[in-house]
């Protein structure tokens, strides 16, 4: 039986007002209607990347969505991209940040709605010695909580980056976004008992480029299309497979999940 979660990266945008909500639904209700209205089960909670949230804000979110639903929850910046003193340039101790944002986790834990912990690490992120060593802390930090990591620099791309994060039960996050060099190609391998595919779109303005300019990209039902054999094969390995969509500008993210959920899942839930 398939397991495949189908969903977009964040849900609050003002820029969906009008193309994905309607014009006169509240913010308060916007969870709701992604769940009920749109079909999705699943959700990649974003703003926490930006800040770390409260246990009070999950709690309200846990209350907006059923008992199926899932949350993946996007690690802080200071546990992925700020990690190195810019003097030294050494990593330092992000264990205090790690506690806090574990600590937040707790209502979707107790829940049973927290899927896994994405961690994003940025193009600067290199396959170097001390980089490995600190998935490894991070891996300990996090016991008991399934982690999957996203790289943005190609030369993690080699069987020995699969093997360390088989042997720490870590999910790779497969990626599709612009075929520029030195950016991770689409590869659908798996390395955990969950399967992760973060679809960016394709603008080539990427690098150096504003959010609102990066992830404007619509995909076409073809291109779409491409995915489906790829995401079965994966669902085969896995326990669960997730699919989110990060083109979020004017809607796109939502729209192209939709058609995504209907490729793969026909009616069944997504």
């Amino acid at each position: 039986m398939l397991m495949i979660r189908i969903g977009t990266s964040g849900f609050s945008f003002d820029d969906w007002k009008g193309t994905v909500y309607p014009q006169g639904l509240k913010k308060n209700d916007w969870l709701a209607f992604y769940e009920k209205e749109l079909g999705f089960k699943a959700l990649e909670v974003n703003f926490t990347y930006y800040a770390l949230a409260s246990q009070k804000s999950f709690e309200g979110m846990s209350r907006k969505t059923s008992d199926d639903f899932e949350f993946v929850v996007k690690a802080h910046r200071d546990m992925t991209h700020n990690i190195r003193d810019r003097a030294t340039k050494k990593i330092v101790d992000t264990g205090s940040v790690c506690e806090k944002f574990i600590f937040s986790l707790e209502p979707l834990m107790r829940d049973k709605k927290l899927s896994c912990v994405l961690m994003q690490f940025p193009f600067s992120f290199h396959c170097s010695r001390d980089n490995v060593e600190y998935l490894r802390r991070i891996r300990d930090l996090a016991a008991g909580i399934p982690v999957v990591v996203e790289f943005r620099n190609r030369a993690w791309l080699r069987e020995e980056t699969f093997s360390f994060l088989r042997e720490h039960d870590m999910g790779y996050c497969a990626v599709d976004e612009p075929r520029l060099k030195g950016l991770v190609p689409f590869v659908s391998e798996t390395t955990s008992s969950i399967g992760y595919l973060r679809l960016h779109g394709r603008n080539k303005k990427w690098f150096d480029s504003p959010m609102s300019v990066r992830y404007n990209y619509c995909y076409t039902d073809e291109e779409l299309k491409g995915f489906v054999g790829p995401v079965r094969t994966m669902d085969g390995r896995v326990r669960k497979m997730l699919v989110f969509f990060n083109n979020c500008h004017a809607g796109h993210a939502a729209k192209n999940a939709v058609r995504m959920a209907h490729m793969l899942l026909g009616d069944k839930t997504v």
